[in-house]
């Protein structure tokens, strides 16, 4: 009897293993995102966050609106003067990335300044400037933001300016250069549906330093 050769079994292997190749080939290359230095080599003012809150605030032409409000203390511990010039960015899961003191009205600073009840604390065009070394030359600073959207399960925020560390980077996906920079990043959770007339704090479940 002749046996004839097992092409078609042979055929089925030869496709699988290129159908694997493919998919190896196709999948996206996973890369580590660089890490800032263990320890700092440029200057870096000390943060100590406070706590990100909502509250509403009756405007007089626009009626209430909601906002969230964050609040932070600032110290130059470097030994020389440095210039303070803080950005910050809240990210929430809905894909809104809000840059701070955008659509938000001077009268509604106002009013949370005045909430709060410290003499000390500085908006956040204020509080830009030089920043003397010393616990007795620490600022307190106030940041806020637009809360249109209630729903959402994380808020994130983004705060750069207080450190001088840079780096540039090649991103293996696509060959671009971007400069880095040192970042504060504060991650919370919102169990639940934002209540914005609690004014209770947001769960921070994340604080470090990203190169972003």
């Amino acid at each position: 009897m002749t046996h004839q050769p097992a092409i078609p079994t042979l055929r089925l292997a030869l496709l699988a293993t290129l159908a694997l190749l493919v998919g190896i080939l196709a999948t996206p290359l996973l890369y580590a995102a660089p890490q800032p230095d263990p320890v700092p080599r440029r200057w870096e003012l000390t943060v100590e966050p406070g706590p990100l809150r909502v509250t509403t605030i009756n405007l007089p032409e626009e009626g209430p609106r909601a906002f969230y409000y964050f609040t932070y203390r600032v110290t130059n511990n470097t030994g020389s003067d440095q210039t303070l010039a803080p950005i910050f960015e809240l990210y929430t899961d809905d894909g809104e990335i809000l840059r701070s003191n955008r659509r938000v009205p001077r009268d509604a600073v106002r009013r949370i300044l005045e909430m709060l009840r410290n003499p000390l604390l500085e908006d956040e065009i204020s509080i830009q400037g030089p920043i003397l070394p010393g616990r007795e030359n620490a600022k307190d600073g106030l940041v806020v933001w637009p809360a249109d959207n209630f729903r959402i399960n994380d808020a994130i925020i983004f705060a750069v300016g207080f450190s001088g560390e840079t780096r540039r980077y090649i991103r293996p996906d696509n060959g671009e250069e971007v400069l880095l920079r040192k970042t504060l990043e504060l991650r919370h959770e919102v169990p639940g549906e934002l209540n914005p007339r609690s004014s209770r704090p947001l769960e921070r479940v994340q604080q470090r330093w990203i190169l972003r």
